[in-house]
């Protein structure tokens, strides 16, 4: 793959305004990178990246950066545009092993940290280098949060995590494993042991349902709850997924590489109103995922999906599809077992046993533009206030609550 970078490194027209850049969530300096890589100074570029980043390098595997970096590089216009996920991340690995850790001297304060995924580790290292001592509180057993239990192995390899845990580890930062904040643990109780904030970043984790007859049965399941361990799923040969966002797709793909042979997608719309990005549908399609279109499921049997017809019938003020029911036009698709990717939502195990934590109509957190929730001294970002939205946009918002957290700490 180096020779590939080079390559591409060296395609790079170092624009004098560079749409990589502002086409970027977090204005990756891509542009300033490349000559420090192709001089010989990969740390330098590397410590550029994780300065602007301290996930970069799981954002260059996992961003959609067909809309983003690459969507906007000028050579793309004409030809193909600059891998840039494949060069920053081959910057960022290699800095991973040079990341300076050594422990910043201790402002004597501590911040608790509930939630290892995206934001709460972005917030961690941020806070840690300004010396806050810093402890994650992970209800798993192990970080990482969607990013260990929402993305399959082949999309970002659990390694990586690994490997990221040990370096939060050195440093300074403690992690509670299998530590479950809210009904034993409250957020009252991190105060009262002089935790002087609190960041959650307790992700999107309960399904959302169809209510649909027979969402019970034994062969039917959850896309979130199947992606957290495909490998104690017994599928069988046929299976169909409900849903064609990112994760219907992430689910598919990771059935048939689990030892079903047929996977299709069933949804109710078109083609064209598919909510997945345009290359995941794509890889899909290439691991063999069949699709089948405006279907809506009226009841799961044992013997699969029943369905009706459904037709497309014009569209709405925002230009999206709207479909509706084909009188009488019912079918079985018959499979082994059903997966529903609808989407998920947040448990409340916090603001269930926590007074003065708002939520609003959809479970969410409510927060200001500066992650600020409406108790004092607890700060929130990522999926738990936003509802499922990349890794990338979680550590954009989450670098904005880090400094209004380290604002708040210093008047504490």
């Amino acid at each position: 793959m180096s020779d590939i970078v080079i390559s591409e490194a060296k395609r790079c027209l170092q624009c004098k305004k560079p749409l990589c850049k502002s086409g970027c969530p977090v204005n990756t300096p891509f542009n300033e990178v490349i000559p420090l890589l192709l001089e010989g100074s990969i740390v330098e570029a590397g410590e550029m990246l994780f300065d602007n980043n301290p996930l970069s390098v799981i954002c260059s595997l996992v961003c959609p950066h067909e809309k983003q970096c690459e969507g906007h590089c000028v050579l793309g216009k004409k030809g193909d545009p600059i891998k840039v996920g494949m060069v920053e991340n081959y910057i960022s690995d290699y800095y991973l092993n040079y990341v300076d850790t050594y422990p910043r001297k201790g402002t004597g304060k501590r911040v608790a940290i509930v939630g290892s995924g995206p934001a709460g580790i972005t917030i961690a290292i941020l806070l840690a280098a300004k010396g806050y001592n810093i402890t994650i509180f992970e209800a798993h057993d192990k970080i990482g949060g969607v990013l260990r239990f929402g993305i399959p192995e082949f999309r970002l390899p659990k390694a990586l995590l690994d490997k990221l845990k040990d370096k939060l580890i050195e440093m300074g930062i403690k992690i509670r494993p299998n530590t479950l904040i809210g009904p034993i643990i409250t957020v009252d109780d991190l105060f009262r042991d002089g935790y002087k904030a609190v960041f959650i970043g307790t992700g999107v984790w309960n399904p959302n349902t169809l209510k649909l007859k027979g969402e019970t049965l034994g062969h039917v399941h959850y896309a979130i709850d199947y992606l957290k361990s495909p490998e104690v799923y017994t599928l069988g040969k046929k299976v169909c997924i409900i849903g064609a966002g990112n994760v219907a797709m992430d689910v598919a793909r990771t059935a048939l590489r689990n030892g079903s042979r047929y996977v299709t997608i069933m949804y109710r719309k078109g083609a064209g109103s598919i909510d997945a990005e345009p290359v995941e549908v794509e890889y899909a399609k290439l691991d063999g995922v069949k699709f089948n279109f405006y279907q809506s499921p009226l009841e799961i049997l044992d013997e699969g999906v029943k369905y009706q017809q459904t037709y497309a019938a014009g569209t709405d003020e925002n230009g999206r599809e709207i479909v509706d029911i084909l009188e009488g036009a019912e079918g079985l698709f018959e499979c082994d077992s059903v997966i529903l990717a609808i989407g998920q939502k947040p448990r409340r195990n916090i603001v269930n046993n926590s007074k003065g934590i708002d939520i609003n109509n959809r479970g969410l957190l409510v927060t200001d533009e500066f992650g600020r929730t409406t108790k004092e001294g607890v700060f929130a970002s990522g999926d738990v206030v936003t509802g499922a939205k990349t890794v990338v946009e979680a550590v954009r918002v989450s670098k904005v609550v880090a400094k209004a957290m380290e604002e708040y700490l210093e008047h504490s």
